[in-house]
């Protein structure tokens, strides 16, 4: 296919590649470091053992995703320089800044305090390797901050202008914090959250239907369970006051994003298509089951708002893959709205004693639905990006620098074999992550580990 044989198609397929292969790790690298704080400070409040076992277990799953992040991040540094040259050379002074408070504030941070809380169980007071999660659990949160910073910006740019095709910061707090910055690292967090939720959830709910250390898992199931009725009804709130921004800051991605093509007359509101079946040639849908004024209502909080069409833009300043967009923006409405289903049925049933040590087995198909539940965080986290990246297009910063402007001139050739060659590294490093996450869920928690003792903490401080 000609398309195929296009190096920016190519260098954009690869970027996507690596970048959906990346963000599977770090949205459960957040969310476990939040656990493990969690976990480890209820030990300490409480004096119950479990809550310190808890945090063993789940911290050797947190190790074995941070490697395979840090791993599979790395190339994506590399990426902006190979593929995407004049990308680095017109915006380098605001993103090449943004990326390098990333590394030095955020993951230098979570990595420096990572090996005490590995290996500081037995040599640092209990107090002092808290404060360690604590910092590993702080930096990478600020991981999501600098980074939907930078993405942000490209989104919704602010605080800059052009001089001879390069980018000059006027403002910095201007450029930080853009139209979209908020809402956008507030949405990725809870994202994170949500998704290691329903992760812990279900792997506690296998535990739980293979009658293995049942009373050890119900309390981490009963800790997400009372997490979850917090986080999954605030994330579906951002989301929806994203998609708010999207009209406002960008309407040819939301237009795109509902398969709406003409905008509607005044005093006439927009139908939602629920369904429908895009056709960007003949700019409209094939078919489409619609209802009437609620877009509008979606979009502007009222009846009759005014909705901009994707017609009313040039093609070339349409986004492409109209059908990828308005599917994968669905897919993610679906699955929050799962994750509220799930979280209604598991309260009634913890309200009806259902959760108790003696019925939670019963509830087979329950427990069932919570491991179904465990991939679809990272579905719904996937096709928001797509959302999101595929969205901007043809703009690789909205309505400054073109995709196709910003690519590195290489052979087709080239990128080609780049590609095929992270497809094959990630897919073995896939294989390894569910080679050892296996063993470690098949062996389970090791119930005689024992919190170190004031008397051992002093012997081994004075050892060394």
């Amino acid at each position: 296919m000609e398309i195929f044989q296009d190096p920016v198609v190519l260098s954009r397929f690869q970027f996507a590649v690596t970048a959906m292969f990346h963000i599977l790790w770090p949205v459960l690298t957040v969310g476990l470091s939040v656990a493990l704080v969690i976990f480890e400070g209820l030990w300490l409040k409480t004096g119950d053992v479990d809550y310190y076992r808890h945090a063993r277990f789940w911290g050797k799953l947190f190790v074995l995703n941070f490697s395979i992040g840090v791993i599979s991040g790395v190339p994506l540094e590399f990426e902006f320089g190979t593929n995407w040259s004049r990308f680095s050379t017109e915006t380098g002074e605001f993103f090449g800044n943004i990326l390098g408070y990333e590394g030095a504030m955020a993951f230098m941070l979570e990595a420096g305090f990572l090996g005490i809380m590995l290996f500081g169980w037995s040599r640092v007071p209990p107090g002092i390797h808290w404060l360690a999660t604590c910092m590993v659990a702080l930096g990478a949160s600020l991981s999501v901050f600098w980074i939907l910073v930078a993405n942000s910006w490209m989104q919704t740019p602010a605080g800059i202008h052009l001089d001879n095709h390069r980018v000059v910061v006027d403002s910095y707090m201007a450029a930080i914090f853009n139209k979209s910055m908020v809402w956008s690292v507030l949405h990725m967090w809870f994202a994170c959250m949500t998704t290691s939720l329903f992760v812990i959830g279900g792997v506690s709910a296998w535990y739980i239907q293979k009658r293995k250390y049942t009373d050890f898992f119900l309390k981490s199931f009963k800790l997400v369970l009372l997490g979850a009725i917090f986080v999954v009804p605030a994330q579906i709130v951002l989301g929806h006051l994203s998609g708010m921004h999207i009209f406002i800051n960008q309407p040819a991605k939301a237009a795109a994003v509902e398969a709406h093509w003409e905008t509607n007359q005044e005093g006439q509101g927009a139908s939602w298509n629920v369904l429908a079946w895009p056709n960007q040639a003949e700019q409209k849908n094939d078919w489409a089951i619609t209802v009437p004024n609620v877009l509008s209502l979606l979009a502007t909080g009222s009846r009759h708002g005014r909705v901009e069409g994707l017609s009313s833009f040039p093609p070339e300043d349409q986004p492409t893959a109209i059908g990828l967009i308005y599917y994968s923006f669905r897919i993610m409405v679906a699955s929050g709205l799962a994750f509220l289903g799930l979280l209604a049925v598991t309260s009634v049933a913890w309200w009806k004693g259902g959760l108790s040590l003696e019925r939670v087995c019963n509830h087979r198909l329950l427990l069932r639905a919570w491991i179904a539940s465990i991939p679809l965080g990272y579905l719904a986290t996937e096709c928001g990006w797509i959302v999101r990246e595929v969205g901007r297009q043809p703009w690789v910063i909205y309505g400054v620098l073109r995709t196709h402007d910003a690519a590195s001139n290489l052979p087709a050739s080239v990128v080609a074999t780049t590609l095929g060659g992270f497809i094959a590294v990630y897919g073995i490093l896939l294989i390894l992550f569910m080679i050892f996450a296996a063993r470690i869920i098949r062996k389970g928690p090791d119930l005689s580990f024992m919190p170190p003792s004031s008397q051992h903490l002093r012997e081994t401080a004075d050892n060394d």
